[in-house]
């Protein structure tokens, strides 16, 4: 469109010119032919018109948009028409509290009051793209800044207004997973009347207050010391069932001997054990009977 408007003011200049006195009408032929090349390359450039791919093209002539879409690659248009591109690849707008994460500079997290009056610290990104077939409506109706006049708003709008229904110690840990569900179906529906998409809604960190992050340290360490002393009680009382089994061992086994064992089954067990001792080929003494009769005493000296 500029190459069409330089076109015409050189085909403009070199008219005037032609018709001035001398010696200004000896250059208006050649300005003339000069305005009527840029004029044709205007037109030829202006009529072609190539759409990157991810992209979608919106025709505007004499300030109205044109309902039909320009898709991915080359296209021959009026020349007289404006082009306005817009992305529908997937974007990422990202709320942070550390620095340099998202768009905005610094601490851009979200801060919100839960339902008992907490401030949470939510970090939150929002996957969209725009949808092809809105983008005329967006062009006319809220133009290319669609970031910070929909998304940005609107989901921080979101967060706000669905988080006051939670607790802070719900919104941390049980809670989560509805909450996120929650704001992603307010995000989807708002977001879908302005010519949006929503991919996915990540909440990334929800920061609670130092005192309520200490009352649940405080609360999980002391499960785990409860659960660390039911598995030691639990251990002492299988080593007293185990001691308790041995020492009814142990008392079944004296009661069989004393109850078992004759005077005569215990002579025999002892002549084994001296004839065992007098086949030993070591250096011994040994002594036989005892008792009623006499001992005995032997030797291999």
């Amino acid at each position: 469109m500029l190459i069409l408007i330089l076109g015409v003011i050189v085909l403009i200049v070199g008219t005037v010119l032609k018709r001035s006195p001398e010696p200004g009408n000896r250059f208006g032929g050649t300005v003339t032919i000069v305005g009527i090349v840029i004029l044709v390359l205007g037109l030829m450039t202006s009529a072609f018109k190539v759409i990157e791919p991810g992209k979608v093209g919106v025709q505007t002539l004499f300030g109205k948009v044109e309902d039909n879409i320009l898709e991915s690659g080359l296209h021959v248009i009026n020349p007289l028409v404006d082009v306005t591109t817009f992305s529908i690849q997937t974007e990422n707008y990202t709320m942070s509290a550390k620095s340099n994460e998202g768009p905005v500079e610094g601490d851009d997290a979200i801060r919100v009051l839960s339902s008992d009056g907490l401030e949470v610290t939510i970090d939150l990104s929002v996957l969209y793209k725009v949808n092809p077939a809105k983008a005329p409506f967006i062009l006319q109706n809220i133009g290319n800044d669609y970031v910070n006049k929909i998304v940005r708003p609107v989901t921080r709008t979101a967060i706000r207004d669905n988080a006051v229904s939670y607790a802070a110690v719900d919104l941390y840990s049980t809670k989560r997973q509805e909450f996120q569900f929650k704001i992603n179906k307010t995000i989807s529906d708002n977001f879908a009347k302005n010519g949006l998409e929503v991919q996915q809604i990540l909440v990334r960190n929800i920061t609670l207050p130092a005192t309520v992050r200490a009352s649940i340290e405080s609360k999980i360490q002391a499960e785990q010391d409860a659960q660390k002393m039911q598995f030691v009680l639990q251990k002492e009382r299988q080593e007293a069932d185990r001691k308790r089994v041995e020492a009814q061992g142990i008392a079944d086994y004296q009661k069989i001997l004393s109850t078992g064992l004759s005077d005569k089954q215990l002579q025999y067990e002892t002549i084994k054990a001296q004839k065992e001792i007098a086949l030993s080929p070591n250096a011994k003494v040994i002594i036989i009977g005892g008792g009623k009769g006499n001992p005995i005493m032997l030797s291999d000296k």
